[in-house]
Parts: structure tokens; C-alpha cells; sequence
């Protein structure tokens, strides 16, 4: 039996150009090989006093790191991008929980057979306090993965 290519597509996405544009190739990976595509968007809960924290160090970074909400409204923006690039079968979650960790038992418990995310999410500042989801997935990833170059090394 010939191999028909990936079935299941993840994506993360924290709303960051970077993330979407790593939303456009899945899009792209997922239509040229009739796969459902899912979108993903982790987010960590926090009260009060943590948000304040994180607004103070994240800055315009703070909304991707709270509350489903803003999720919901980053996930609204990747099936829009998604759609255009050529996906039809789409779903999207957003999940509690640390992206990487969030991302690789997603990819487990849905059987992802491509794992995709973009090279850079939040700011270098962020990228430290929360941790580099690429780097942990290119260690720990179970299935293929691809890890857009979305932007520049700087």
C-alpha cells in the first residue's frame, strides 16, 4: 500500500507573526496532502497579581501567555490564515498548559503525524522566561516535525 502522505497536521501558535507563519506551511502541508489540519494555542491561567507580573515583563507579549480568550482569538486568526492557504478540514483547540508540553502530548494522544511550529514565538525575553518551544520539540518530538524559519536569527 502506497504511503498517502501526512493524515493530522499540528500547529501551535501564540499569535505571533512568527507562529503564523508556521500556521501558512501546515496550511500548505495540510492541503497538498488532504490531511485535517489542528491549530493549537496554549495558555497558562493566571490571577491577578501574575498577570500584572507578566504585563510588566512581557509587555504587548502578555495576552499570549493568559487566558483562554485571547487564545480563542489567536486560534480565530489562524483558521482564517489556514483557510486561505488551502486547508479545508480544520479544527483548533486551545489547550491549558505550557505550549511544548502541550504540543507534544497533543501530537501523542490525537496521533499528529507532522508536528509544525515556527522558529521564534514571543520575544527573546519571553522566549527565556517561558522557554523555547522549538528547541524542546526538536529534542523530545515522537513524530516528524518541521520548525519554519520564519524569521531572521537576529
Amino acid at each position: 500500500m502506497a504511503d498517502r502522505g501526512y493524515r493530522r497536521v499540528l500547529v501551535g501558535t501564540d499569535g505571533s507573526e512568527s507562529s503564523y507563519g508556521a500556521v501558512d506551511r501546515a496550511a500548505a502541508v495540510a492541503a497538498g496532502s488532504g490531511a485535517e489540519l489542528v491549530l493549537m494555542c496554549a495558555y497558562h491561567p493566571m490571577d491577578r497579581r501574575e498577570e500584572a507580573r507578566a504585563a510588566d515583563q512581557l509587555g504587548n507579549d502578555a495576552y499570549k501567555v493568559h487566558g483562554s480568550s485571547p487564545a480563542e482569538s489567536v486560534l480565530s486568526e489562524a483558521e482564517d490564515r489556514a483557510r486561505a492557504a488551502g486547508a479545508t478540514n480544520i479544527r483548533h483547540k486551545a489547550v491549558e498548559g505550557d505550549a511544548a508540553e502541550a504540543l507534544m502530548q497533543a501530537a501523542v494522544d490525537e496521533q499528529i503525524d507532522l508536528l509544525v511550529v515556527g522558529n521564534r514565538g514571543l520575544n527573546r525575553f519571553g522566549g527565556r522566561l517561558l522557554g523555547s518551544v522549538p528547541a524542546n520539540i526538536s529534542h523530545t518530538a515522537k513524530c516528524d516535525f518541521l520548525i519554519v524559519h520564519t524569521t531572521s536569527g537576529r
